[in-house]
């Protein structure tokens, strides 16, 4: 009588993914987590696999039996996306895997999908993003800490978690010796701090070395047992100074889970940038994650961001000379140089609970299969999607285009008209470039199957046909855009701006050469489409009597000349928002036969509007206005690609502009404001605001012919710094602060001559001046004239 084993099955929230080579074969590690703790997850004896073309089966085997590359092969019923039949080559290690992958690229034998890891492809293949179940026909092992299960498979499971975290900081000298290291979360406030015992309230454990410090660390997160690690430049920083000291003093940085080795991996193509991977753990940097959830700050200092977002930063005086201070309160204040050190742990914490981004980074998770702790991603996401549905449509994935992929056209972006508006509408597609996609079938299976069958396809542009039964993206973004529906409804602004993040990155990643599936005619199907649309809606919008005066990839900015009302022109932008989106349901069913997805709404109506010329010139310019809004009766300003909004241009060009404009929309004479604000910059009282920043792009060394004004400063700078003794801050690319003055550019830090005050006269306030004053029939050198005449 044959036993019949019952299946365990362990569900979790995947946290991390390994694989590797053992006696046995591949074996492939997940790490989860649930309410019950964390479980390592492991599938031994897996295989790794590649395709090639069929034709080239009997060579491909011959060439890796002469390299001692062992390899099994099966015929598959997939083609490429130029209908040619494929063999998947089968492989026993990792190592094989790579070799073989090298020496049929070296012998002209193309593969194809090579560079898609083992635990990625079990993974994708079965749907699985975040939520994951293990199972299996042993009971797992436990410890105290962690379970383990060897799986017999793996299968998609939906699993809510809330995930543990711990903020981490570390304090050391301008050389990299480490002080002290502070460890946070909502039950914990720790310090590990070099030195002998002082009297605190503060949770202080006292170390004698550094070595004895990293020790430490590696004991406290074993015991703290986080699942994600979170803190300020945490990787780049913090990850890659602890593993520089481990190694001085050969500690293996033992952070993961089961007492697993941390490895650290260098970006080949930036120095600068670096990975982390320790397992059952995450490591995430707040910058990263802020500007993967689109957030923009001026500076994403800690001390910026936790001022904007917070209204508190550091606890320390001088916050641009910190490193100085720091060494100083090490020396002899160390109880001090613990709060700072805790208190920039809580910051983090504060600002990623603030703006949601534990929830915005699992939702991402959730819907894309991509790692937490992944920058960008957009070009990942998009394979981890739509690559099962290709495989069961019978198709494998093409390689990456040699050239690097061709440019597609743009955006829609209108020659505007000039001038000083009142009431001016703003019509705005919703999701354009998506609903197009969904709309006209847009798809990279579609393509091929469209070119395959041309008779009933789709036609795009330059020579794009797309299938109009045979496509995948389309569903896609339908589910996509259900599902931000939805969360909008529920208010749901974390899940909201993932998927709207996520929606909108796909004909990105059509138009980029970096993704498998590029195709110029996707790109061009998509962006020529979007041009055709806006001069259609813009020909529409006139022949019922208005003006269009700009438009901008999805937006249609409309002049109601004759309309005083705000009741009549807002009804005017509901009633052409309608029915413009009418005319378009019917032209696609009509000449397409096609379901519409295009949706046009009314956006905004600016009270008053202004659209600059270019400078020098008397055409309008693209992608720089401003305008009013009133709603509720409270007055705001919105700037478009002008000073206002530049970080390239100083505080007192950005004041001066919001205040002028101010004053201009409210039909205020703003010649006695220009004046005072010229005398104060003369007289000095404006020096606070005349520093520019601006970013090094490359290293100091690098510019050699064209010398700008922040290198000039950055230089000077580190002159500076050098006869200071004091460690050079700007050889290699980063942030400046520095003065125009009568001896040329100088550095903030050291500011030693006369400030150029009718530099920022002519090169901040004039041109900003210049820009609006001739539509209301003043004349800014006149006014400048006569209030220098006066002294």
């Amino acid at each position: 009588m044959t036993e019949i084993l019952q299946q365990v099955v362990y569900k979790g929230f995947l946290l991390t993914r390994q694989s590797k080579d053992t006696n046995n074969g591949i074996e492939v590690s997940y790490w989860v987590v649930n309410s019950d703790g964390p479980m390592l997850l492991t599938l031994p004896q897996q295989r790794s696999l590649f395709f090639i073309q069929t034709e080239d089966q009997a060579q491909a085997i011959t060439t890796l039996t002469e390299h001692r590359i062992k390899v099994s092969a099966k015929a598959l019923k997939l083609t490429t996306f130029v209908h040619q039949e494929v063999t998947a080559l089968y492989f026993d290690r990792i190592k094989d895997h790579r070799a073989a992958n090298r020496v049929l690229n070296q012998n002209g034998i193309e593969t194809y999908e090579a560079d898609i890891q083992v635990h990625d492809r079990l993974l994708i293949e079965r749907n699985i993003t975040s939520g994951i179940a293990g199972l299996s026909t042993e009971t797992a092992n436990a410890n105290h800490t962690f379970k383990a299960l060897a799986c017999t498979k793996i299968t998609a499971a939906p699993t809510e978690v809330c995930l543990s975290y711990l903020s981490l900081d570390i304090e050391c000298s301008m050389q990299g010796e480490l002080y002290s290291i502070a460890l946070q979360n909502d039950t914990t406030e720790l310090v590990l701090m070099i030195g002998k015992p002082e009297p605190s309230t503060l949770n202080i454990i006292w170390l004698e070395n550094e070595s004895a410090l990293i020790q430490a660390l590696i004991s406290s997160i074993q015991e703290l047992d986080p699942d994600l690690i979170i803190g300020w430049s945490v990787v780049n920083f913090d990850f890659r100074l602890l593993f520089k000291r481990a190694e001085k003093h050969k500690i293996a940085l033992n952070f993961g889970r089961n007492n697993t080795r941390a490895y650290w991996r260098d970006n080949r193509n930036d120095t600068n940038q670096g990975f982390v991977t320790i397992p059952g753990r995450v490591v995430i940097d707040g910058i990263d994650a802020l500007k993967t959830a689109t957030y923009h700050f001026e500076s994403f200092s800690l001390e910026n961001v936790s001022r904007e977002l917070l209204n508190k930063g550091k606890l320390i005086e001088d916050v641009k000379n910190r490193a100085e201070h720091i060494t100083h309160d090490f020396r002899h204040n160390k109880i001090k140089l613990a709060q700072y050190n805790l208190e920039d742990c809580k910051l983090v914490s504060e600002i990623f609970k603030k703006t949601q981004l534990f929830d915005f980074l699992k939702l991402r998770s959730q819907l894309t299969g991509l790692e937490l702790d992944r920058i960008g991603g957009s070009v990942a996401a998009f394979t981890n999607l739509y690559l099962p549905k290709l495989h069961r449509a019978g198709y494998v994935a093409p390689n990456l285009p040699e050239s690097g992929g061709l440019a597609s056209p743009g955006g829609y972006v209108m020659t505007s008209i000039p001038g000083l508006f009142n009431n001016v509408l703003v019509l705005d597609f919703k999701s354009l470039y998506p609903s197009i996609i969904r709309t006209f079938k847009i798809d990279p299976m579609g393509l091929v199957e469209g070119l395959k069958s041309p008779d009933n396809a789709i036609e795009g542009f330059i020579g794009g046909l797309f299938s109009r039964e045979k496509h995948f993206l389309p569903e896609i973004i339908s589910d996509l855009w259900l599902q931000r529906d939805q969360a909008k409804r529920d208010k749901d602004s974390a899940r909201s701006q993932a998927l709207k993040i996520i929606m909108n990155s796909f004909y990105g990643v059509l138009g980029s050469g970096g993704c498998r599936f590029y195709d110029k005619r996707l790109a061009s199907s998509i962006t020529l489409r979007g041009q055709q649309i806006m001069q259609q809606t813009a020909l529409w919008i006139e022949s019922q009597g208005y003006k269009v005066i700009y438009g901008d990839t999805d937006s249609t900015f409309v002049w109601l000349e004759n309309v005083e009302c705000t009741d009549e022109a807002n009804q005017i932008g509901t009633d052409l928002a309608k029915l413009i989106n009418q005319k378009w349901q019917q032209k696609l069913a009509e000449e397409y036969q096609l379901d519409c997805f295009l949706e046009l709404e009314f956006e905004t109506l600016y009270h008053k509007f202004f659209m600059p010329t270019i400078r020098g010139s008397e055409l309008g310019s693209k992608k720089r206005y401003a305008g009013q809004i009133v709603s509720q009766g409270e007055t705001q300003l919105v700037f478009k690609g002008l000073e206002t909004v530049r970080s390239d241009w100083t505080e007192l060009a950005r004041e001066f502009q919001t205040e002028l404009y101010k004053m201009i929309f409210s039909d205020q004479d703003p010649s006695e404001y220009i004046k005072r604000v010229i005398q104060e910059t003369l007289d000095g009282k404006r020096d606070k605001q005349l520093s520019y920043r601006k970013r090094l792009r490359q290293k100091l060394s690098a510019y050699v012919k064209n010398i700008p004004p922040q290198v000039k400063a950055a230089r000077l700078a580190d002159q500076q710094n050098q006869q200071l003794g004091l460690p050079m801050q700007y050889q290699n690319k980063g942030w400046i602060k520095y003065f125009i003055t009568l001896q040329g550019p100088q550095p903030s830090e050291y500011l030693t001559a006369k400030i150029d005050y009718q530099h920022y006269i002519d090169k901040q306030i004039k041109p900003v001046a210049e820009s609006i004053l001739p539509f209301i029939g003043l004349n800014f050198s006149q006014i400048e004239s006569r209030q220098l005449r006066l002294f």
